[in-house]
């Protein structure tokens, strides 16, 4: 399968895919997380710092905490076109749905089937 992005849409992007998780490989590819807000902007959740590595009571194993930081979620700022499905489908007698999506300087300008 591969690594993939995931895009959490607030969006109305139609059945199957408004207020889902989605997944794309045409963005990083680095399992980073995405939210395509209402109005159809995509921002850049960041997570990084807010865990720290612990060693475990046998010092052979560490453990990650929560040490009280929050994420980050800035705009981003692609002019391109990516192709997202949902995340999860369970409907076994309707065909997997893709969809490709426009974005021009970070926002949402078309959707094409």
């Amino acid at each position: 399968m591969g690594m993939f992005d995931t895009v959490h849409c607030s969006y109305d992007l139609g059945p199957g895919f408004w207020n889902k998780e989605l997944q794309t490989k045409d963005l990083d590819c680095l399992m980073g997380e995405y939210w395509l807000d209402p109005v159809g902007r995509l921002w850049e959740i960041d997570y990084s710092g807010t865990y720290d590595f612990q060693m475990g009571d046998d010092f052979t194993i560490p453990r990650t905490v929560p040490n009280g930081n929050h994420g980050r979620i800035r705009p981003t700022n692609i002019t391109e076109l990516i192709e997202v499905y949902p995340a999860k489908w369970s409907i076994h007698y309707a065909p997997f749905p893709r969809m490709r999506i426009l974005f021009k300087n970070g926002l949402l300008s078309e959707i094409l089937p």
